[in-house]
């Protein structure tokens, strides 16, 4: 507990530091939510194993280091930032080093008109309409207290704004690297994603880290789709097997929009992942994919919330996990149905294969149903890769190992199918190759 309270008055004692760095940021509005997430986050406390949210997930290996907020500038090669990329798609990019925007690896294709898509560092700045009357809105930070960090420490991250009627042909792939050297670094990536009325655009955010670096990411993401929108959204979490990587995405969805996410995630040795969307109005439609592949000592735990508060939405939610060695996976979905949302379609569903005997997962699929005249269903598997197909395979002449890739490619290959990008697929199937081929 001591230990807790020093974390605490860490980063509390470094905010002064961070308000000099902002020079004339002090005075726009942003700031006085800075300070009000700050006041939080002191009152708040750091999750234990007996909160019913993380019950499963201990931070006390995060807590034991005094991350310190990434001022200096690196420098990244341009044969990093290509090996990055998903072979020639043509796209926009947009490239983030330790937490800061950098101008000279991003580059933006031909956007539409009235399109923005940059740093949200430099629309502070300018106190862009659309940031301030979205910006903190729905990533609620009054009972979060990671969320409260990160509202306090704001400083830059993805800002893409489609106006309405626009739509945005090529992908937005934004890339955050953390090269934290020798130090304990943390960034703090804050993005804002609107699609206004009848707009399409796809968004990909890409995490990667340094080789086998200690580092805290703790990113909030908050997205906005509104009437008749069509928003993807594609997340790759490929950081250090040694960092920590905690995010929050808040989704908040009007009439006839459909938003759609899919996390594939393979890094880090912590894991937090909260997606939580919200339907404001009829005729929505949300789909949340995953796909985890662990091994050693890792720990990935996601936590997703369908709030269907308005009728005749659809929601379909898959998960899958790919488990080796003592590594730990935690999946909790809940499905909220309210009183007045009658005529709602809520799927969900959580599969995961352990290839060993020490790995674990809990998983907890959660239906709150107060309408009646819905159709929703959930369910969750655990189980180990089956013998049968393996022997099959195996009587064809296919060894061992080759036998075990192409039985764990077809048990990804709903989640990552699912990916509209053809590219990415393959970037996402050579990931899975290299693991187990």
């Amino acid at each position: 507990m001591n230990k807790m309270i020093d974390i605490k008055d860490w980063y509390l004692s470094n905010f002064g530091e961070f308000e000099k760095r902002l020079n004339g940021g002090k005075e726009s509005s942003i700031h006085q939510i800075r300070k009000d997430a700050l006041s939080n986050f002191s009152k708040l406390k750091f999750p234990s194993l007996k909160d019913e949210e993380w019950k499963y997930t201990s931070v006390a290996p995060l807590l034991k280091y005094n991350f310190i907020p990434s001022y200096e500038k690196k420098n990244i090669s341009k044969e990093i930032i290509k090996s990055l990329l998903f072979g020639e798609m043509e796209h926009s990019l947009v490239v983030f080093i330790n937490g800061r925007f950098s101008n000279e690896h991003s580059n933006l294709l031909n956007l539409p008109d009235g399109v923005i898509v940059g740093s949200i560092a430099e629309e502070i700045k300018k106190n862009n309409e659309i940031l301030l009357k979205h910006f903190g809105k729905y990533a609620d930070h009054r009972n979060q207290i990671f969320t409260a960090l990160s509202t306090a420490y704001t400083e830059d991250g993805a800002f893409v704004y489609v106006p309405d009627g626009k739509i945005v042909q090529e992908p937005i792939h934004i890339i955050f690297i953390t090269d934290a050297g020798k130090e304990k670094v943390l960034t703090q990536p804050r993005n804002l994603f609107v699609a206004g009325k009848n707009s399409q655009v796809t968004i990909i955010e890409h995490y990667v880290g340094n080789k086998s670096e200690i580092y805290f990411t703790n990113a909030v993401t908050e997205i906005v789709a509104d009437e008749n929108s069509v928003l993807d959204h594609i997340k790759l979490q490929q950081e250090s097997k040694n960092a920590f990587h905690i995010a929050r995405m808040e989704v908040d969805q009007e009439r006839n929009s459909n938003f759609s996410s899919h996390l594939i995630s393979t890094g880090a040795d912590l894991t937090r992942n909260d997606f939580n969307a919200r339907f404001n109005d009829e005729g929505g439609e949300c789909t949340l994919n995953g796909l985890y592949i662990i091994d050693g000592t890792q720990l990935f735990d996601a936590h997703t919330l369908m709030d269907h508060a308005k009728p005749h939405c659809n929601s379909h939610e898959h998960y899958k996990g790919i488990l080796d060695e003592q590594s730990r996976g935690v999946f909790n979905g809940k499905v909220i149905v309210r009183q007045d949302a009658q005529k709602t379609n809520a799927f969900q569903e959580n599969n995961n294969i352990l290839l060993s005997d020490q790995a674990l997962v809990n998983t907890k699929p959660q239906l709150e149903i107060f309408a009646d005249d819905v159709k929703c269903s959930h369910g969750a598997t655990i189980g180990q890769m089956d013998d049968e197909a393996k022997f099959y395979l195996k009587s064809r002449g296919i060894g061992e190992e080759a036998s075990k890739g192409i039985l764990l490619h077809a048990f990804a290959s709903d989640v990552v199918t699912s990916i509209k990008i053809e590219s990415v697929r393959n970037y996402i199937e050579e990931i899975i190759t290299k693991k187990f081929n």
